[in-house]
């Protein structure tokens, strides 16, 4: 990879020549458009424009994954080609300038005429561009630190119901949650600054709890409220946090944008904890939108801590290898030729999560640094939510020993009595 390019890889899909194709888009986000213009002299597109590095053509599709009505006006038809693309754009064009980088790597791409099918699937840079951007404030480590877990994933839950409680009515469970053992705590994506639970009286409410059992325990608990929000008033929230002191807030990715998280990360020194609602609309169709690879580089550069990757045989749509595959990308380095992983982000496991789901969720990762996030899992353990914590720490035992869940729950009540029931 040159060093002052950013390098996008995509699938498309077209009637025509794939490298032809490859070339417009090339022309589009750079110096070019539909014809050449006054101005754009042999050195600017020398300086400016983004070049084709490789076209891959793939087995083509039986039918066209979008419609085009450029197209119909060519009177185009099949095969419908698809092809893997690579193309370098110049750093210079774009600067250190987030939202940029999203226009340029995709932008007008998905709107081609020329195109039945386009998704992006990674970003590329060097280093030294990744060091232009945001970092995690706390990352794995720096989340280890501040809850003194070490050498096992970190356990937590979701508060439920999602809506609907008083601000009082949720720092009781919180209360409660903190007695059963939970690392971490995060608000439902869809509770943020209710009237029922106005995010302020909830912080306080919420914060006198952790702060007295911290004080009594010597155990910190992480609550990641969730702040989404327009951008001054995320930034408000987070220093409502701090002050009542939290170490965690919680934003939803998709609709606050690459610009309002990185705002608020260079705001506040809390852990960003990156919620991917509505990610299926971006990534979920094979042939249109957003692969996770290229969503996480961009979301990484906006600062975040904690990066959410779905779970393994819960109740939403994406294979587990997917999932995995999100998962271990979040814990290498985003750029190839960095000297480490220290700008690694926390994958955090969550829908339909419990004991049961633990030892391929381990699998998956291949290492203790991932958190793990059981809503029904705790909470609706028959035996109350500590034992619902008690079980997962055991699964991890189990896991850790090389034993089967089975086997080791003839000693461990509360395991068995999870794989009993959510098990059916």
């Amino acid at each position: 990879m040159k060093p002052a390019t950013i390098e996008a890889s995509y699938l498309i899909e077209t009637p025509l020549e794939p490298a032809a194709v490859a070339a417009i888009m090339a022309g589009e986000q750079s110096s070019g458009t539909f014809v050449r213009v006054a101005g754009e002299t042999d050195e600017l597109r020398r300086r400016a424009a983004a070049q084709v590095l490789s076209v891959e053509e793939l087995e083509p599709a039986a039918a066209p994954s979008l419609s085009s009505a450029w197209l119909e006006r060519q009177r185009a038809q099949g095969p419908w080609r698809r092809a893997k693309v690579r193309i370098a754009f110049p750093a210079v064009n774009i600067g250190a300038n987030l939202p940029t980088l999203a226009a340029t790597v995709a932008g007008n791409l998905y709107d081609l005429g020329e195109v039945t099918g386009l998704k992006l699937l990674g970003v590329d840079f060097p280093q030294d561009y990744r060091m232009r951007f945001e970092l995690p404030a706390l990352g794995i480590e720096g989340t280890r630190e501040r809850l003194n877990v070490h050498g096992r994933p970190f356990f937590g839950t979701i508060i439920k119901p999602n809506v609907g409680m008083s601000a009082d009515q949720i720092a009781d469970l919180v209360a409660l949650l903190c007695e059963a053992g939970v690392d971490f705590i995060k608000d439902d994506e869809i509770c943020a600054d209710p009237d029922h639970a106005p995010l302020h009286l909830r912080v306080s409410a919420v914060m006198a709890k952790v702060r007295a059992y911290r004080d009594r325990t010597g155990r910190d608990v992480m609550v990641a409220f969730n702040i989404t929000d327009e951008t001054d008033a995320m930034r408000r929230h987070a220093e409502l946090v701090e002050r009542e002191g939290g170490s965690c807030v919680m934003v939803s990715l998709n609709w606050c944008g690459l610009s309002g998280v990185q705002t608020l990360r260079r705001a506040t020194p809390l852990a960003l904890h990156g919620h991917r609602n509505g990610y299926g609309a971006f990534g979920r169709h094979p042939a249109l939108g957003i692969g996770f690879d290229a969503y996480q580089a961009l979301y990484r550069l906006a600062g975040v801590d904690h990066m959410h990757v779905h779970g393994i045989g819960g109740k939403f749509s994406d294979a587990a290898e997917e999932v995995e595959a999100a998962a271990r990308r979040c814990l290498k380095p985003l750029a190839a030729d960095a000297p480490d992983a220290s700008d690694a982000v926390l994958p955090v496991f969550s829908s339909g999560q419990w004991s049961g789901t633990l030892p391929r969720t381990w699998e998956a990762v291949g290492a203790a640094d991932f958190m793990f996030l059981a809503g029904g899992g705790i909470l609706a353990h028959p035996d109350g939510p500590a034992a619902g914590v008690a079980s997962l720490r055991q699964a991890w035992e189990a896991v850790a020993e090389g034993r089967d869940l089975a086997a080791a729950a003839a000693t461990r009540p509360e395991l068995a009595a999870a794989l009993s029931f959510f098990g059916r």
